[in-house]
């Protein structure tokens, strides 16, 4: 399965993202706890230009916790990294802090020069559905920004006052016009970074089924005993996705399989591995 995705308004994140860097002291990197290396935008690591950076892996509580401590611990080597979770609150409280610490030589520099002490100004980048504008609800407290369960929901960038001390650029998601690796774009779709519309779902739905067989085959029980056997014709008869005749919709199936797996219904997942 082919998954090529760079629409018009995708072009226009990265042209506002790089208008917008020079504004800001510290980038905050979203990724996907559970796809920490293929939710993370090769495009971004050339857009940022060397600027201080703090990486979070948002949805850790749906992600194994198991690998998420060897990603944390592997990610580190380069950036502080967090493990979040934007709708249980997960690890939010500390980063606020974390972005302090990341500013406060250049906070003293600016001091020591007389300079009077200004509010950090940070930038959220990600791709889309990632939780961006969840997270900055999260730390606000009230839902200031757009929010929604597919991507594409922020279109345009907004300043927001996450704290006395910090305000937070949130941006469209961005994600790059081309997938070197097939699977990348596969987890991509899995997870929901791409519209549903644009894949082949059936087809999708057949790739994450067979790799849940492979490393994660007891999520499956919740449809039968014999996993090695499931298919998604009997996942669609378990859920009564029937049409006339007795015959199964396989394409009702694998909606209903997919959100079961992103919703975290099937259990906690990672799909990357080290």
């Amino acid at each position: 399965m082919s998954i090529q995705w760079f629409p018009g308004h995708m072009a226009k994140a990265k042209r506002l993202l790089s208008d917008q860097l020079e504004w800001v002291d510290v980038v905050v990197e979203l990724g996907d706890a559970r796809l920490p290396e293929s939710s993370r935008n090769p495009l971004l690591q050339q857009l940022l230009k060397g600027k201080p950076k703090i990486i979070l892996l948002n949805k850790a509580d749906l992600a194994d916790p198991q690998w998420t401590e060897v990603w944390l611990k592997e990610l580190r080597k380069e950036n502080p990294v967090l493990a979040v979770s934007a709708t249980s609150g997960l690890g939010v409280g500390k980063i606020v802090p974390e972005l302090e610490r990341l500013m406060a030589d250049k906070q003293d520099r600016m001091a020591a020069k007389g300079v009077r002490a200004r509010s950090v100004r940070a930038m959220v980048v990600g791709i889309p559905n990632i939780g961006k504008s969840s997270l900055i609800n999260q730390l606000i407290g009230s839902p200031k920004a757009k929010t929604g369960n597919k991507p594409g929901v922020t279109r345009g960038n907004q300043w927001i006052r996450i704290h006395e001390k910090v305000e937070l650029l949130d941006t469209p998601g961005l994600l790059w016009p081309k997938f070197e690796d097939p699977d990348v774009g596969k987890k991509l779709g899995a997870a929901g970074a791409i519209r549903d519309e644009v894949l082949n779902l059936e087809e999708l739905s057949e790739w994450l089924l067979g790799w849940l067989k492979e490393y994660y085959p007891a999520t499956l029980q919740r449809y039968t005993q014999e996993t090695a056997q499931l298919t998604l014709e009997e996942i669609g008869r378990s859920r009564g996705c029937l049409v006339k005749g007795g015959q199964v919709d396989i394409l009702t199936a694998a909606h209903i399989f997919m959100r079961e797996f992103r919703s975290g219904a099937l259990g906690k997942i990672t799909l990357d591995r080290i």
